[in-house]
């Protein structure tokens, strides 16, 4: 028979239990996010259309999960895309459009994302390279690249182990003008290169942290140059396998700036096939090195029992040329720098293609949604559950990109489902119809005045949109 002295120490206790378990229930049935951001991905995948290059991981991924077709950045190179991505923004309303400013330094309150689901009791925690890493090797420095505190509670880069260091191919194929223009097939294995340590990094943390909900952001590396990665996957691509791309010989000509500018383009028009075929081989292998190290995360998503809580984005920085217009980096305004991949597999999403345009922007309202937490108001994008739920959903009328060439020198992109018109500062115009020409070789401007005219006009409502 219970008494009222136990009645008076059962009921604290039992007070502190029943206080408890509603924030045991919220934990667990709060989803968590799986953001993996990968540097310099164009989407030559194999789920993408691409039967050369190998990348069984991201295939299995996009299988399980909605493809997001035509996804475009608002910014083709590293720093500018991720803090617009990142904080739901568009590159003119972060002031970020290169890749040395830092977010903080133009908006030292805006709220990230990770930042948004972190102060609303998710662990946050970072492997490699989800802001830029612009700190170099001040520590100091590398924090406030990182985001740390606001958007993580940690973060964490990662280098190349002696052994990973040591090249046993490999050439640079710029002779000495582009320090980062190189590839080498190296000694080691996969732990001894960032990118096998940051899968080993999340692997980890997704052990330690068990039930807690969390977002992790896992960014890999390659294949960003250097093009080094573990010889064993040079070796998936053996001589004869690869073909180069070649631009027709009817091609319009870009203005002068859209592409081929500068010292890239002197050293890009001195190449020759054989240095066009290394290039290509060196990308193609670093993204399989890539494709593994996803293939390990996902297989500790599942072993763990965490696939069926957990949000898995997947996307690349920007797109990248591979030999188009002769170039062969990010930074431009046609769609090959613009277009990047985008997955997005989970609970209760419909696995199938999406063929609408969509924006990086959409990605913070996004996980907003998903994690049934307040985005701030003011940002660019819209969620893109109605796609996640049917991938059949339309998406935007037209997705707005911006590259800035130094000064006052800007270009400004619209992609709609037909058109892509890019207009220079210097009053070059550029119209592409993805009708009758998906490569954009040839400038129809002069013959469409009318839709010159229209998209003029949406790029201009933009501009007001931003206050530029």
């Amino acid at each position: 028979m219970i008494n009222q002295s136990m009645i008076r120490l059962i009921l604290p206790q039992l007070f502190v239990v029943l206080a408890v378990i509603p924030h045991m229930v919220q934990a667990a049935d709060r989803p968590n996010v799986l953001f993996i951001a990968v540097d310099d991905l164009r989407d030559t995948l194999g789920c993408y259309g691409n039967s050369a290059v190998k990348t069984p991981n991201v295939d299995r991924l996009a299988s399980r999960g909605v493809v997001f077709e035509r996804a475009y950045v608002q910014y083709p190179v590293c720093n500018a895309s991720r803090s617009s991505f990142l904080t739901g923004l568009r590159p003119d309303q972060t002031g970020v459009t290169n890749n040395t400013t830092l977010l903080r330094d133009k908006l030292p309150d805006v709220v990230t994302f990770p930042q948004l689901l972190k102060d609303n009791g998710w662990h946050s925690a970072a492997f490699g390279k989800i802001f830029h890493l612009g700190g170099g090797r001040n520590a100091a420095l590398q924090r406030k690249w990182m985001d740390l505190p606001k958007s993580w509670h940690t973060a964490q880069a990662f280098k190349a182990t002696e052994v990973g260091a040591r090249k046993l191919a490999g050439r640079d194929l710029s002779g000495g003008k582009l320090k980062w223009c190189h590839w080498g097939a190296m000694d080691g294995g996969d732990d001894d290169q960032p990118d096998g340590q940051i899968a080993s990094a999340v692997i980890a943390e997704m052990e330690r942290l068990g039930d807690q909900p969390w977002i992790i952001g896992c960014g890999f590396m390659k294949p960003h140059d250097p093009f080094v990665a573990p010889k064993k996957y040079f070796e998936l691509y053996p001589d004869g396998s690869l073909d180069l791309y070649r631009d027709p010989d009817d091609q319009t000509s870009a203005p002068p700036l859209a592409v081929g500018f500068g010292l890239f383009g002197e050293v890009f028009n001195n190449f020759t096939d054989a240095e066009r075929m290394e290039f290509l081989h060196a990308y193609y292998a670093c993204t399989s090195f890539m494709d593994a190290q996803l293939g390990r995360v996902l297989d500790a998503l599942d072993s763990l029992g965490l696939s069926d809580r957990t949000i898995v984005i997947f996307v690349g920085d920007h797109g990248y040329h591979l030999g188009e217009r002769n170039w062969w980096n990010k930074n431009t305004l046609f769609d090959r720098s613009c277009r990047a991949p985008m997955i997005v597999a989970g609970p209760g999403i419909t696995p199938g293609r999406a063929a609408g345009l969509v924006e990086f922007v959409d990605l913070f309202p996004t996980i907003a949604e998903h994690c049934s937490v307040t985005a701030p108001a003011g940002l660019a994008g819209h969620s893109l559950w109605p796609q996640l739920k049917d991938p059949a959903k339309p998406g935007r009328s037209s997705a707005w990109t911006i590259v800035t060439r130094g000064g006052d020198q800007r270009g400004d992109s619209i992609r709609t489902d037909r058109w892509r018109l890019t207009r220079w500062s210097d009053g070059a115009i550029e119209l592409y119809d993805h009708d009758s020409d998906s490569q954009e070789t040839h400038n129809v401007a002069m013959s469409h005045s009318d839709v010159v005219g229209q998209l003029n006009e949406e790029i201009n409502r933009r501009r007001a949109r931003t206050g530029n």
